[in-house]
Formats: structure tokens, sequence, C-alpha cells
């Protein structure tokens, strides 16, 4: 083979780039809601996640970036680009039937306006929003929260649009399952509605988090992620939300998962470590929320607890400072584990 100069310089050149490792199958980052009780600045949760190394901050309720004004919302964007940080927002129920909206803070079309400029001047490509809560199914229906929340986004969709942005609905606190949530998207016009992905909030809804993660892929904008512990009761069955790790939902597998069917979305942390929670299902009032749990979801949720073991509740801190340093330890014990697992 005859090499000249110029084709070893341009193979030189081109060496780094073939070396270059492959760019990672998501992006690490935090969910904010696991900082609830710092009472941090938006600078200095943007300060703290820089430190832990995190690509993508999700300021998933408007307290956690302090206000909607336009001038703290370019600041923390500035201050975010120059650490190298992507910014989402979110906002809480945008459901006027559901227990949880604020029908104080205006319409929901109004708020999720304002939400949507914020988005634009914050640099978040997504609005994250949610329904409700397991309150909503309770006298319920779930289906006429649904409905309502669809009606809501519909009216929204031109105005969406011409932000170019997009909603990214949660399966929220154990409202919705994930075949609810899908007809939700689809309903409301999935070229501009998506799902924020939640790992740890289908147990809250008796469904088996790999099931939510297959139904709604194609739909995933971001997520949030979190380890569960779930075990048989006399009752029924026990969740707890555990550190990364700690649980028994398979959660390295749905980790892998999440990264090989949603390639380069958010992987984002959402740290919350629960004591038991209790769902009696053999009690027959308990169905009268779940009635539209399907009976073979049922069972791959049923055999999760069945092979669980009981999660010693966590002792109470001795006062705030301690309460909130544990909540820092829990969310670094679970971003290292998580950047290990999927070498990040």
């Amino acid at each position: 083979m005859n090499l000249t100069r110029r084709s070893l310089l341009g193979m030189a050149a081109a060496a780094p780039l073939a070396m270059a490792a492959p760019a990672p199958a998501v992006k690490l980052g935090i969910d904010l809601f696991s900082l609830r009780s710092q009472n941090w600045t938006p600078f200095q949760l943007l300060d703290y996640s820089a430190k832990l190394a995190a690509k993508v901050v999700h300021f998933s309720e408007i307290r956690f970036i302090g206000n909607l004004e336009p001038e703290n919302l370019r600041a923390v964007r500035r201050y975010a680009e120059e650490r190298g940080i992507e910014i989402e927002i979110g906002m809480k129920s945008i459901c006027p039937t559901s227990k949880m909206f604020d029908a104080k803070a205006g319409t929901a079309e109004e708020q999720i306006g304002r939400m949507l400029d914020a988005a634009t001047l914050a640099g978040s490509h997504i609005v994250r929003a949610v329904l409700g809560s397991s309150e909503d199914r309770r006298p319920g229906p779930i289906e006429k929260h649904i409905e309502s929340t669809i009606k809501v986004l519909r009216n929204v969709r031109a105005k969406v649009q011409d932000h170019n942005l997009k909603i990214a609905i949660e399966n929220h606190s154990g409202d919705m399952q994930a075949h609810e949530l899908k007809q939700l998207i689809e309903e409301s016009g999935k070229d501009f509605v998506g799902a924020c992905l939640d790992s740890g909030n289908p147990l809250w809804t008796l469904e088996d988090p790999h099931v939510t993660l297959e139904t709604l892929h194609p739909y995933v904008l971001t997520s949030h992620v979190r380890d569960s512990a779930v075990w048989r009761v006399p009752e029924g069955a026990a969740v707890s939300w555990v550190r990364m790790g700690q649980g028994n939902v398979a959660i390295d597998e749905y980790c892998r998962k999440y990264a090989e069917l949603c390639p380069g979305r958010a992987l984002s942390l959402e740290s919350i470590v629960t004591n038991p929670r209790v769902f009696a299902f053999r009690d027959p009032k308990f169905w009268d929320a779940y009635r539209d749990v399907p009976a073979w979801a049922f069972a791959r949720f049923l055999e999760i607890a069945e092979r669980g073991q009981p999660h010693a509740a966590e002792p109470r801190p001795a006062n705030a400072e301690s309460a909130r340093q544990r909540e820092r330890e829990d969310l670094e014990a679970s971003i290292e584990y998580t950047r290990k697992l999927l070498g990040l």
C-alpha cells in the first residue's frame, strides 16, 4: 500500500475520532424533589448537581426554580449552561377535577401557558405535569380525571406547538397505570404530549414497573428513577421506596432496558426513601379504586411481592439537619450506584 504524507496525516487526524468512546445511551440527571428538604436556591441546587456530575437537572416544581420571573429564569439558565447542565422544568396538576389541582393559580390552560413561557426562557424542551395522585381514584373513577386532562391538553395544543415544546405527563403518585397514561397521551395528541416515566409510582397502582416501561417507552420524553421493595403482608402487599440497588423490582434490568429503549433521554434520579405503604387488596372494598386494573398486570405485581422480603422501616432522624443530611446521602448513594451500573 502506497501511503503519501497527506494520507498519513489524514489517518492521524481520524484516529482520535475512531478511538473516542461512544456517547452515553442516556443522560444521567437529578430530579430536584430528591433535595426537597434542603431549602436551597436554584443556584445552590445547580452547584450541588454539578458536583455530582449531573447532565440534566429537573426542576419538577416551581418552588425549586425560585419563581417564574423572566430575569430569574434567564439567570438560572445561564448558570446551568456555564456548568454544562441541561434544564427541565415542571409543574403539578393540570387536571381541573383532581384533588391536587390548585384553582387559585388560575385555569389549567392559564397555568400551562405560564409554564410554556417559563420553559422557553429557561431553555427547557419540555414542561412536566401531572394529573393527580392515588386520591383521585377515590371515589373516582380515574377515567373522569383522564377525560378532564385530555380536554385541557387539547385546548393548549396550538400554544404548545407555537413554543416548539412538549408536555411530559408523569405516571404520578398512584394516579394512572401505564395503559391509562398511554390512552391520555394518544387521545390528547402524541405529537405534543409524551410521558415522564417514573419507576417507583407504578407500584402504587399495583403495576410492575417493567410493564410500565414496556408500555410507555415509545412516548418517553424524560424520566424519574428510584428503586422499590415490595413484599407480602397479611392485608395484601407493602411497598417501600429505597436507595438504588436495595429493592427487588430488578432495577438494574429496568435501567439497562430504559437506556436501550429510550436512547438520549434523561434518566433522572428521584431519590425518595419511605417506610412501608400497605395496599390492602385482601379487603374487597380496596378494589373500588382499582377496578380498571387488568388481572394479568396484577399477577405481575403479585409475583414481585411474593419473592420480596420485608424492608425494615428507617429510623426517624434526630432533627431537621439530620433529615437533610440523610436526604443528600440517599441521593448520592443512588447516583453512584446508577453511574456504575450504566458505565456513565
